[in-house]
């Protein structure tokens, strides 16, 4: 039990003989005055004069700027489909065919009914133009009091009887020439086309929802098709942000399927409305993809560029904290041989990256960056790059 006494009380005299070397220094640092703490270990920053880029950062996604549904516009028996998903779809291309059958019988059978009307047409026309003549006939031979009036009057209610029946077979023509177009066109509908593309616009197949032989409703989707150039991504923006936009502003977008690349983009759009739930503003982009490399869905960073300064004073980011409600800094200021910090309150503005405009007030000289958390007003501080500090410090 001696033993162990006498080991904790050599440890004992070590630790406080490492202790008294701590506070004291080594032989050639010279001493201070008694009770005066030692100086802080902190890291400090120049501050600098320099250009700054405002910059609002928003996180959204990306959507095709056209998007299109490809639908029948009969119902029918889906038999062929042409393209699949991630064909390239030409303007006026045939994307899906449907049975036809049914409606080439009908064509045919419309046809047939206005050959009907056509010679019943023909035939009211030969009638007509026999009424006509017959009638002269009997106004000749009542001018010769050969016919009676009655006669007279017989043959031009005749007349009138065959022209009406002319009218009504020519009606019945009309009727069945549209019926006829009627059939032609249905039986387009049964080959479904692409719709028109714009020149230099590629669209392609992002969704296929039918397969052949199933049973599609009339104005039921069996394809969606998209452009990818442009494509709009949309950001949500708060009140605070909002104010900053406006369209043109350029935008720098990121994503991970591209970490080292940017995009650039516009705004084109910005909601007049914030939505209730939420309380933010809906924001389009205008994003040019000429090499297809950007895709609808795909989860974007962007950054907007809303303002620069030019020549500002700035300080670190990590210079700047908070003490009792208050922004400031630690500057450093010279007394005698060492340094002491001051707490400086700040007025800050526009961020770009790791540096921070102070408005007010007209800063200069260092400010801590690492180790101001430890520090209040008139804190003596030790400056662990400041050697020249040191060289004055040593006899």
């Amino acid at each position: 039990m001696k033993q162990y006494g006498s080991v904790s009380v050599v440890l004992a005299l070590g630790l406080a003989l490492g202790a008294l070397i701590w506070f004291t220094g080594d032989d050639d640092t010279p001493s201070r005055p008694s009770g005066e703490p030692r100086g802080v270990p902190v890291e400090a920053v120049q501050v600098e004069q320099r250009d700054l880029t405002q910059r609002a950062r928003f996180s959204g996604s990306l959507m095709a700027a056209t998007q299109v549904g490809i639908a029948p516009r009969i119902t029918g028996r889906l038999d062929y489909l042409h393209v699949d998903l991630g064909d390239v779809v030409e303007s006026g291309e045939i994307l899906a065919e449907l049975d036809d059958e049914e409606v080439r019988q009908e064509l045919a059978q419309v046809r047939a009914e206005l050959l009907v009307a056509r010679a019943s047409t023909n035939e009211a026309e030969a009638a007509r133009n026999a009424a006509e003549r017959r009638l002269n006939r009997t106004r000749e031979l009542r001018e010769q009091r050969v016919a009676s009036e009655s006669e007279l009057e017989a043959a031009e209610t005749e007349l009138q009887a065959e022209r009406a029946r002319l009218e009504l077979a020519q009606a019945q023509v009309s009727q069945r020439e549209a019926a006829v177009r009627a059939a032609e066109i249905r039986l387009g509908y049964s080959r479904i086309r692409a719709d028109r593309v714009a020149d230099g616009a590629t669209r392609l197949v992002a969704e296929r929802l039918a397969d052949p032989g199933s049973i599609v409703q009339a104005n039921e989707p069996i394809l969606t098709l998209v452009d990818l150039d442009p494509l709009r991504g949309v950001v949500f923006a708060t009140e605070r942000e909002y104010a900053t936009l406006q369209r043109g502003q350029t935008v720098l977008l990121r994503s991970d399927a591209h970490p080292d690349e940017t995009f650039e983009g516009r705004i084109a759009r910005i909601a007049p409305v914030f939505r209730e739930d939420s309380r933010q503003a809906r924001i389009e982009i205008e994003i040019p993809n000429p090499d297809h490399r950007l895709r609808p869905g795909m989860f974007v960073d962007a950054r907007v560029i809303t303002g620069a300064r030019e020549q500002v004073t700035t300080v670190p980011a990590g210079a700047l904290l908070e003490r009792n409600g208050t922004r400031g800094v630690f500057r450093l200021e010279r007394d005698d041989d060492r340094y002491r910090a001051r707490f400086v309150e700040v007025t800050t503005g526009v961020r770009d990256g790791e540096w921070v405009e102070v408005r007010d007030p007209d800063l200069d000289g260092r400010v801590v960056t690492l180790g101001r958390h430890l520090l209040t007003d008139g804190t003596p501080v030790q400056v662990t790059d400041e050697p020249a500090v040191t060289a004055e410090r040593t006899p």
